[in-house]
């Protein structure tokens, strides 16, 4: 399912709110990655704030062709990443980064314009 196309930039974050290049609707959660975005609904993978991001949420970025990879923890940094999800990345010799919202927003817009990027953004806590 590898996609081509550039990743989307995020234009715009705010609490509760994240927007996309290319979107006119606005995602309380992100995910972005090599040809388009999407919600990043948590109850389709029963993510919450502890443990975290779960390699289900990071594997449909990697599916649309994602070398590199930003997982943003939450303006207040509540969002974990548990250790069997930072494995699966490591295995797969996917490059990852994980910040607090703000700086993971900063980074992967520099990421995009250097190859394929994928990431997942917590636009609250």
């Amino acid at each position: 399912m590898e996609q081509t196309g550039r990743s989307p930039k995020i234009t715009q974050l705010s609490w509760g709110h994240v927007e996309v290049e290319g979107k006119e609707d606005r995602y309380k959660d992100a995910k972005l990655f090599p040809g388009g975005s999407r919600e990043w609904d948590w109850r389709e993978t029963g993510t919450e704030h502890v443990p975290g991001i779960q390699p289900a949420d990071v594997d449909e970025l990697l599916e649309h062709g994602a070398k590199v990879v930003v997982l943003s923890k939450g303006i207040y940094e509540r969002l974990q990443v548990p250790p069997e999800t930072l494995q699966m990345l490591k295995d797969k010799g996917i490059d990852t980064h994980v910040l607090q919202t703000e700086k993971a927003v900063e980074l992967y817009n520099e990421l995009t314009e250097k190859g394929p990027v994928g990431g997942l953004f917590h636009s609250t806590c």
